[in-house]
């Protein structure tokens, strides 16, 4: 589903990002994990078309993302607050929000009934606006709106911060839940390894922008990459 091919990304004469190839098939749960810095956050944007790598390019379904718009009507992502329109309420995002992807009332009113127990009634009906939203109850709206739409694709950056317990492995369900039922393919990016060891069943390690490890999960990876990571 997913190609990379020789992408690189430089900022003031820094490469951040430097991946020669890189392959995900449609359905796989993908994991994404490094430090701070090490271009995590810069490979998931380029995927969006957000930001334009210096050279290379990523396919999505044998399509380049930087020239065409076909992607983007299977894809859901979220990655930081910068996604949610803070100056309105839960529900008149996800209004909005499924407007654009072309969902009827009920079709919305079906999806957030789905997810009640994510929301755990700390979401809707609070007849509050966003930006007066704890930070864990944003992140929340961000990961729903990703979800809307049954995408083919949904990719997630860091979705286990500012979530409760209980609201991590509701998520963890709700992941392996969508992933059963839909084929959906998921890129998540965490600092946490024991959550992005639960849900995906591949993860690669990135370290200063190059894929230092591409591992098949089994029950020896969380091991396996603590010990990496603490050195």
């Amino acid at each position: 589903m997913i190609q990379i091919n020789q992408l690189t990304k430089v900022y003031s004469s820094q490469t951040v990002l430097d991946i020669s190839t890189l392959q995900i098939p449609k359905g796989e749960s993908f994991g994404l994990v490094g430090n701070n810095g090490a271009g995590k956050t810069t490979m998931f944007r380029i995927l969006l078309d957000l930001i334009r790598p210096a050279a290379g390019n990523i396919l999505i379904n044998h399509e380049d993302v930087a020239k065409t718009m076909q992607w983007k009507s299977f894809t859901g992502a979220y990655l930081d607050q910068g996604f949610l329109i803070d100056f309105l309420t839960p529900e008149e995002f996800f209004q909005f929000t499924g407007k654009v992807k072309g969902l009827s009332q009920d079709d919305i009113k079906h999806f957030l009934e789905s997810l009640s127990d994510f929301f755990n009634n700390e979401v809707l009906g609070t007849n509050k606006f966003i930006r007066n939203l704890s930070m864990g109850n944003k992140q929340k709206i961000g990961i729903a709106a990703a979800l809307m739409g049954q995408p083919e694709l949904v990719v997630l950056d860091e979705p286990f911060n500012s979530l409760d317990p209980s609201t991590q492995i509701r998520l963890k369900n709700l992941v392996k839940k969508m992933r059963t039922e839909s084929q959906i393919t998921f890129l998540i990016s965490s600092h946490d390894l024991s959550h992005i060891t639960e849900v995906c069943d591949r993860i690669v390690v990135l370290h200063e922008g190059k894929v230092a490890h591409d591992i098949k999960t089994s029950d020896d990876t969380l091991m396996a990459l603590e010990s990496y990571f603490a050195v």
